[in-house]
């Protein structure tokens, strides 16, 4: 049990921390939507996160492997020249499509790496949410089984 009460006290500390030093807004730290994340359908994400509109810009970089030997850590990095407020990494053919989504401040660069888990061969898609209107990126990665490539 005390082990439980220090582990909360480390998050909410770290919190704490990000939110005063302007790393996190407390606002934008609770405006994700569950409910992009709960949907089933890649254009219901769209709808949901209201990018449905989104076009491809020069704005936008998106990195990714073009062959991923492990679909559960596929690393994937996203930026913008613009000053992002939000980024969203959506795979089309997961389960639930919404693998991230990251909220931004003025202050903050528009850049982020991650590792995101792909159920099979898929397009990924990168989102930019910047002066409130939707870019994006494609990209299709091809998940391999054992590692060998075919």
């Amino acid at each position: 049990m005390d082990h439980q009460r220090r582990e909360v006290m480390r998050f909410a500390s770290v919190f704490g921390l990000m939110a005063s030093v302007g790393l996190i807004a407390p606002a934008k730290a609770e405006a994700w939507s569950r409910a992009a994340f709960a949907e089933k359908s890649l254009d219901a994400v769209f709808r949901v996160l209201g990018a449905s509109g989104a076009e491809t810009s020069s704005a936008l970089t998106f990195t990714a492997p073009e062959i991923a030997e492990n679909g559960a850590v596929v690393p994937v990095v996203v930026s913008s020249s613009s000053s992002a407020e939000q980024i969203a990494i959506l795979v089309e053919k997961n389960p639930n499509p919404l693998a991230a989504q990251f909220f931004f401040t003025a202050r903050t660069e528009s850049f982020v790496a991650a590792r995101i888990k792909m159920a099979e061969t898929s397009r990924v898609y990168a989102l930019v949410k910047a002066g409130g209107i939707w870019t994006m990126a494609v990209k299709e990665i091809k998940v391999t089984l054992g590692g060998c490539g075919g």
